[in-house]
This record gives structure tokens, sequence and C-alpha cells, in this order.
């Protein structure tokens, strides 16, 4: 495994991390507790040090299967979590950045995830009306003064927001996390730059295009209705899966294993920190790791 440090946060991260929504049962099957520490043990064994969940990964169900897993070495764990949206059920949820609503879901967090701190804390793909209240921001950074959150961060849900982003250093986020990958490359425009500038650690979510740039799903592919993907629009998936198909003929060498390119692409960006693919077993565990064979040394933020 090789390690970034996470902007000016001072912790030091491996370039792969865990992607957890997929324990919420939202990606067409349901976790054990079992099955979650399967991935979870592996993940260690293999270098990794960075879990990135939510809120509303399930209503804290992610976030409980995470919490019982490491219960035994928390400490030994980078943890990310998220605020900003209440979970009725699976692909429904409605927003909640009032600040005193925002305190409550940092408790109940804790809770699940048997820690009394989370190491990253990150507005969840808000709106910029929500963002720049300036109560939440304070709020926020008491809990931080208190040891309940180390460090803050921005989960942009456009990946163009430059507004939330260029912001961030005013609210003391440190960590910018924004959807980057070889089928969407808009945050390379503004929002890069920006991290850059201010020193900004970057997580980069669905560096796997959720799914596609794994190479395994041909054009006219499609998903149950209890897997996400299957509420995108068809056309563009379609568009997507044939763009996917050409990126494999054209640019990914021959004998590379297609996913582990396309983590390596995302790493390559020098505002890049850690890429967070989701993994459904321990066997994509293993695959999303064999990636830090291609990332190129020589990184801006690289730790060793």
């Amino acid at each position: 495994m090789k390690y970034r440090w996470l902007g000016k946060t001072g912790l030091k991260v491996s370039v792969v991390g865990v992607g957890t929504w997929q324990f919420g049962g939202e990606w067409g099957r349901t976790y054990s507790q079992r099955e979650a520490d399967g991935i979870l043990n592996r993940a260690q064994e293999l270098g990794i040090n960075l879990i990135d969940t939510a809120e509303c990964y399930g209503d804290h169900l992610s976030e409980s299967l995470i919490g019982e897993s490491i219960s035994r070495n928390r400490g030994e764990w980078i943890l990310a979590t998220k605020f900003g949206h209440h979970f009725h059920r699976n692909f429904e949820r409605t927003d909640e950045f009032d600040s005193r609503e925002v305190v409550n879901q940092l408790e109940q967090s804790l809770r699940a995830l048997k820690t009394d701190y989370v190491d990253l804390y990150q507005f969840h793909s808000g709106p910029d009306a929500s963002f720049d209240r300036s109560e939440l921001w304070e709020t926020l950074n008491k809990q931080v003064q208190a040891g309940k959150i180390r460090h803050l961060g921005i989960s942009i849900g456009s990946n163009e927001n430059i507004h939330q982003t260029s912001q961030a250093n005013n609210v003391n986020a440190k960590v910018i996390q924004v959807v980057y990958n070889r089928l969407d490359r808009k945050p390379e425009t503004e929002v890069f730059p920006s991290c850059i500038e201010q020193n900004l650690g970057v997580l980069a979510r669905v560096p796997l295009a959720s799914g596609l740039l794994s190479g395994k799903y041909k054009p006219g592919a499609t998903f149950a209705t209890d897997d996400v993907r299957s509420r995108r629009d068809a056309a563009q998936l379609e568009q997507q899966m044939l763009e996917v198909q050409a990126i494999g003929r054209d640019e990914v060498p021959q004998g590379t294993d297609m996913a582990a390119w396309a983590l390596a692409w995302c790493l390559n960006h020098p505002a890049v920190t850690c890429v967070i693919p989701g993994c459904k077993d321990i066997a994509q565990v293993e695959a999303n790791a064999a990636a830090v064979e291609l990332v190129e040394t020589g990184h801006p933020q690289d730790a060793e």
C-alpha cells in the first residue's frame, strides 16, 4: 500500500480507501456482520486504513456494521462519515442541515460507530443555501473543539461546485470529497485547482463510475430494481458503457485489469489524495488494493 497526507489534516491515509454505501443495502444486496467483518479485515491486511461512510447509508446501518467490525482496533482506522440527511427507506431521504439536527446526527453516528470521535465529518451533498449558514459551521467547529470531530470536510454534490470548494478554508474544512473518474473529469477545471491552492485533501468517490469502469458491464446491461444504478437514465448508462468499451480498447494497456487502471488513473492526478471505491466482497477489496502497483511515484502528497 502507498500513503499520502490528507491535505493539512496531518492524517496519513492509504491511497485506496473503502467506500461503504453498499453496506446500507441500496446496491442490490444486504450485508451480514460477518460479511462486513470479512471485507474490512481483509482491507486492513492489505494496508488500507480509511473507511468512508454516511449517516444515510441505511438509517446509520452502514455505520453500525463498521462500528461493530472495528470496535477492537478503532485507533488503527481513519473514519470518515457525513451529515445532512434523514433516511426514510431505500432511495428516500430528506435534507436535515439544521445545526441542532446535525449535532443529533453526529451523536447517532458516534453511537453507531461505537466511538467517541470521527476523524472526518463531511457536509453531505447539500445545497449552497444550507452550506452558507454560519450557525451550522460555528456549531460544527464547537464539536471539533470538544474532540468529537477531528477534522471537517465537504462532500460536494455537484462535482463542479466551486462555491463550496472555494469556501473550505473559511469554514475550517480541510477535505473535499468529489465524484471523479475517467468518465467524469469536471473537477479538473475549477475544483481541483482550488483544492491545490488551499492545500485540501481530496477523496475521489465513484472512481469506477459506479462499477462501469470495472469493464464487466457491456452495452445493454441492466440492473435489478434494488440496485441504485437502475434509477439512472438508461440512455446515459448505455452511452457510458459504449465509452468504457472504447477506453478499454484504446487506453488500458493489454493485460492490465481495467478497474485497477481506472483507480490509478484517478490517483495520478496531483490533487487527488485517495480513492474510495465501494467493494461488494473480499475479492473486490483485493482488486482495488492492487491499483497501487500502477500509481506513479512523486505525487505532491506522498507520505513516504
